[in-house]
């Protein structure tokens, strides 16, 4: 079924043009294997183009308006573009509601492949307002959507990875310094889980869970966080 783009475009705050590229940044490949007809193409050509912009609008931003050392601004772009951050600004603008998926994508709903198809559509939306109406477009757009994102995650210096903000506050909090310990593993060696608690001392702070002793630990850091209050 055909989506009223006009309406996302009112929603982004940028011009609606009928023969844009601005509805095909929003096919993921899914939906196409369902639809073969469908006039436009997929995204993914778009989020390529987009995810290049994107980069260098923030990175302009950082190195015209901060004399930091160059692997601070590295952090803090990362900060800014990475999936997490992009798909919050996908839900924040109501982008998720046109985009066209799969009958299982839809169904798919809250999960990480979610976040990250909203992430990748973000950047192919960037990519066609570059295409549809050119960089000083653009750089508003992403200054506004994006860049605006920068003073809080300074201020709460989300930059960091939640391992090192736990690591910071519980060293200068308790004077310690955190542990990681597997509680347990689940699964098959290609789809094994994870299930890693992070320690102050002998107690245990939070537990987190991943596809990786990486990714739990990180989970099990970001719920510490939490438990803590910091």
């Amino acid at each position: 079924m055909q989506k009223d783009i006009s309406l996302l475009a009112k929603a982004l705050g940028v011009s609606f043009k009928a023969d844009g590229h601005l509805e095909q940044a929003v096919v993921h490949r899914s939906y196409l294997n369902e639809h073969p007809s469908f006039p436009l193409m997929h995204n993914e050509r778009l989020e390529f183009l987009g995810d290049a912009v994107l980069e260098l609008v923030v990175t302009e931003h950082l190195y015209n308006n901060f004399d930091n050392e160059e692997g601070e601004l590295t952090t803090w772009r990362s900060a800014l573009v990475n999936g997490e951050s992009l798909a919050d600004v996908a839900i924040t603008l109501g982008v998720e509601p046109f985009l066209y998926l799969s009958k299982g994508e839809e169904r798919d709903v809250n999960s990480k492949a979610r976040r990250t198809i909203l992430a990748d559509a973000m950047e192919a939306i960037i990519g066609a307002i570059y295409n549809d109406f050119g960089w000083e477009v653009v750089k508003e757009f992403i200054l506004r959507v994006v860049v605006t994102k920068l003073d809080l995650i300074l201020k709460d210096r989300s930059y960091l990875d939640p391992k090192s903000r736990f690591q910071e506050a519980a060293q200068s909090r308790s004077s310690i310094t955190p542990s990681y310990k597997v509680l347990s593993e689940e699964g098959p060696d290609h789809q094994k889980q994870f299930t890693i608690g992070v320690y102050l001392g002998k107690d245990l702070v939070a537990e987190g869970h991943g596809s990786s002793k990486q990714e739990a630990q990180i989970s099990a850091a970001a719920a510490g966080l939490a438990a803590k209050g910091w």
